[in-house]
C-alpha cells in the first residue's frame, strides 16, 4: 500500500510503500511504469538507504511484493544542494547513499532513521542538512510553476533573469536536465492528473500546454513507453500514483 504526507521540508512530500495489495485486488498482470516527475527522492529500503536521481524516462516495476519502503521526494531542484551533487550526475540513476556522503555518515544517517517510521527519520535528517544549506535561489520556484503551468522556457529564462544558456546550465546541476526536458515533463504530468480527473484526452492536452492530442499521445509513448489508454487503465486501479523514487521499492 502506498500513501504520502506532506513534509515539514518546503515543498517535499514523505511516501511510505508496505507490502501486500500494493495495487488493490486489481492489480494488472504488467505493472506500469513510474513516469519522471521532475523530482529527486530520498529512499529507505530493506536494502539501504539510495538517492532516486532525476528521471528522464520511465522507470519499470515489477510484480514481486515490495519490501517494506519510505522516501522522502524533495521538490524539483532543490535536493541537489541538501545531498550535496549535481543533479545532471544522477540522471537515471539509483545510487547508494554512501556512494554521496560516505560509509561512515550515513551509517550515522541510518542510526537515526527508525524502522517503525522511516519516513520521518528521512525527514529529521533533511530538515537538519538544510539549515546548514543555503536557501533556493529565489527563481527557482517560480520556475518550475511557470513550467508546469505550460509557460515557454524563454519567457522563463527571462522571468528569472537569466540568458539561455545560463538557464540551461543551471537546469542541469538543478534538474538533471536543460529546462525544455523539464518543461517536457510537467506538461505529460500535468495532461495525466487532468485525465485522472476525467478531462477528455484532447481537452487535457491542450490545457497542459500541447498542440493537439497527437502531440501528448507523441510526449507519452516517449517519456513512458506506454500509450496513453494504457496509463491509465493501469492508473484506474491504483489508489495513489507513486513518485519517481518509490520504483526502486516497487
Amino acid at each position: 500500500m502506498y500513501r504520502e504526507r506532506p513534509s515539514r521540508l518546503t515543498g517535499a512530500v514523505l511516501w511510505t510503500l508496505t507490502p501486500g495489495d500494493r495495487d488493490g485486488p486489481a492489480a494488472p498482470a504488467a505493472p506500469r511504469p513510474v513516469l519522471p516527475d521532475g523530482c529527486m527522492d530520498l529512499l529507505w529500503s530493506e536494502d539501504g538507504l539510495l538517492v532516486a536521481g532525476p528521471d528522464t524516462r520511465a522507470h519499470p516495476t515489477t510484480d514481486a511484493p515490495a519490501p517494506v519502503g519510505a522516501g522522502l521526494r524533495f521538490a524539483p531542484g532543490t535536493a541537489p544542494a541538501l545531498l550535496g551533487v549535481p543533479a545532471r550526475e544522477l540522471r537515471d540513476l539509483r545510487v547508494p547513499l554512501a556512494d554521496l556522503w560516505g560509509a561512515a555518515e550515513t551509517r550515522r544517517f541510518a542510526a537515526r532513521v527508525d524502522p517503525a517510521d522511516p519516513a520521518a527519520g528521512l525527514e529529521a535528517v533533511a530538515l537538519r542538512r538544510a539549515a546548514d544549506t543555503p536557501p533556493p535561489d529565489a527563481w527557482l520556484t517560480p520556475l518550475v510553476r511557470h513550467l508546469a503551468a505550460g509557460g515557454s522556457v524563454a519567457a522563463a529564462a527571462e522571468h528569472a533573469g537569466l540568458g539561455a544558456r545560463q538557464l540551461h546550465r543551471r537546469s542541469q546541476d538543478l534538474f538533471g536536465y536543460g529546462p525544455k526536458t523539464l518543461a517536457r515533463i510537467l506538461r505529460l504530468r500535468r495532461a495525466l492528473a487532468l485525465i485522472h480527473g476525467e478531462t477528455p484526452y484532447a481537452e487535457a492536452a491542450l490545457t497542459a500546454g500541447c498542440a493537439d492530442q497527437a502531440h501528448l499521445a507523441r510526449e507519452m509513448r516517449a517519456l513512458s513507453g506506454m500509450t496513453l489508454g494504457a496509463y491509465t487503465a493501469a492508473s484506474a486501479k491504483r489508489e495513489t500514483p507513486m513518485p519517481s523514487g518509490s520504483s526502486t521499492t516497487a
